[in-house]
């Protein structure tokens, strides 16, 4: 005679929650712990008597500080409208954290520089990512933040652009 378990256990449902804590859902830790550095870069720059600047604000800043200078193209990197960084960038010219200059490989376009007190921001800035990387090594541990930096630091290739069709 064949009895049945009294219970049985279900496999889990596949819900939002649980496909976000799977490793193959890289995304949400990654933008998890972009949030945790800008927030704490954020909190720092206030402490050290700094105006508080907004998410596009700091990643224009990024943007230029890492070479990608026209306005257009820190548009299409940012996925937003031209309309939008252009309207960033007035705000950030009033906070003296950028200016436009002409482009000396185009006559026709302007680039953006940090001004001198962006030059200033960007010093405490990077007191601040240093503080916080010593932090989070602190929390998670040496070898993670070098693992972190070390797979971030290889060259990912082009985001794939080519997927497989359902049928």
């Amino acid at each position: 005679m064949r009895t049945e378990p009294a219970f049985t256990v279900a496999a889990p449902r596949r819900t939002e929650s649980n496909l976000m804590q799977s490793p193959s859902y890289l995304i949400v830790p990654l933008l998890q712990g972009f949030y945790w550095f800008d927030e704490g870069l954020q909190n720092y720059l206030r402490a050290k008597g700094w105006s508080k600047v907004t998410r596009a604000q700091s990643m224009i800043m990024v943007n230029v500080i890492t070479g990608t200078r026209k306005p257009s193209d820190i548009a299409r990197v940012l996925g937003i409208s031209r309309q939008a960084v252009h309207a960033t960038i007035e705000q950030m010219i009033e906070m003296d954290l950028v200016k436009l200059v002409d482009d000396p490989e185009d006559g026709r376009a302007k680039i953006l520089e940090l001004s001198e007190g962006g030059e200033r921001r960007r010093k405490d800035a990077r007191r601040a990512v240093v503080m916080l990387t010593k932090e989070l090594s602190t929390r998670i541990g040496k070898q993670n933040v070098q693992n972190l930096l070390k797979a971030f630091s290889v060259d990912w290739g082009k985001p794939p652009d080519r997927f497989p069709q359902k049928k």
